[in-house]
């Protein structure tokens, strides 16, 4: 390999390394955002209040305000209404017509204006981290094509994930948007390590180790996928809790979790096998990889995510949902799911092998 492609490979490697760390930190500032009830405050998009740069006062806007931006969201959910109904979701549709929480509309508050504000400025520095990396993989489509292919799925998701982020808006905050919303963020981490490694693998050196067996694949992809399930759980949790907060005036947050009813205690639960089988992945992995090799660190960090994410879990149960914990545990998970992803990838790599491996 010449020192001019190696180059190459490295600098997309630092840019899509970047770009990931991004989007993690977009999530992180979604949860504050989502933690300070902040998610209204642009009750449009992209613009807000009608500005590139949102208004500071509330007497820099109209005095139907509310009811000029709330006319606006609501012709938006009818061409999202028709959307959906075009392409068989007629339930959905039905349900979000007949919705009557939409209709509600927030009075201007100006630190959540600027939180949500800044948070779609950080949806548009990634934007452009995003396509400066789909510009950046066609120096490598000779060595490997699904680089490209996969920044420019990236590319393509990340302004999906923004336009459902607009609907997330005109539908106040509708629960199942924003855990879908959600989901989508995760998938653009998921794309965008997926097409790291498919770089980082073109200048890894092999090296022989014992063969992985298939079935730690396998156990890893299973706890990737309740991890998946819990933090869609947590979701829900999160939306019960605003509606307990709500009809509480936003007093007694202690109170808050034993008032969330069933989902909770689901949520609780499930996190016994979510213990219990990354307990069968680490005992398999100490069996059969070395303790000195990089898995052996992502290894590590895994496990101290793990712990992390179990323990912020516990302090927002039992001290009364601390507003701090909440991004905090949100963020953990989720950089949680990535180092899974990752371990998938290069577990599956070794066991595919036989005889060598990346690991």
């Amino acid at each position: 390999m010449s020192l001019n492609t190696k180059s190459k490979i490295n600098s997309y490697l630092r840019l899509s390394g970047v770009t990931v760390v991004a989007v993690y930190f977009l999530i992180l500032v979604g949860g504050i955002v989502r933690s300070t009830g902040s998610g209204m405050g642009c009750p449009d998009w992209p613009k807000c209040f009608g500005s590139i740069v949102p208004p500071t006062r509330v007497d820099q806007l109209p005095d139907n305000y509310q009811q000029i931006y709330l006319e606006k969201r609501l012709a938006k959910n009818d061409r999202f209404i028709a959307t959906l109904s075009s392409l068989g979701f007629t339930q959905t549709a039905d349900q979000l017509a007949s919705d009557k929480s939409i209709l509600i509309e927030e009075e201007f508050n100006a630190t959540k204006t600027w939180i949500e504000y800044i948070n779609r400025l950080i949806g548009v520095v990634i934007g452009l981290l995003i396509f400066a990396t789909l510009i950046k993989s066609f120096s490598l489509w000779s060595q490997d094509k699904w680089i490209s292919i996969t920044a420019l799925i990236a590319f393509f998701l990340v302004g999906f994930t923004g336009w459902i982020g607009s609907i997330v808006v005109s539908t106040n905050l509708l629960a199942w948007m924003i855990t879908f919303h959600m989901l989508l963020a995760l998938a653009l981490v998921a794309v965008l390590l997926y097409s790291n490694r498919r770089a980082a693998r073109l200048i890894l050196m092999k090296n022989a180790v014992h063969p992985m067996p298939r079935k730690i694949v396998w156990v890893l992809i299973s706890a990737m996928l309740l991890m998946l399930i819990q933090v869609i759980l947590g979701t829900q949790v999160r939306e019960a809790i605003d509606q307990v907060s709500f009809a509480m005036g936003n007093l007694l947050r202690e109170e808050w979790i034993e008032n969330s009813g069933l989902v909770f205690l689901i949520h609780r639960s499930f996190s016994i096998s979510l213990v219990t089988i990354h307990v069968l992945y680490f005992w398999w992995v100490m069996k059969y990889s070395s303790r000195t090799s990089p898995f052996a660190i992502w290894n590590q960090a895994l496990f101290v995510l793990l712990i992390l994410e179990i323990a912020s879990g516990m302090g927002m149960a039992y001290f009364g949902i601390p507003a701090f914990l909440q991004p905090v545990h949100l963020l953990v998970g989720s950089v949680l799911l990535g180092v899974q992803f990752i371990l998938t990838l290069r577990l599956n790599e070794a066991a595919q092998l036989k005889t060598e491996s990346y690991l």
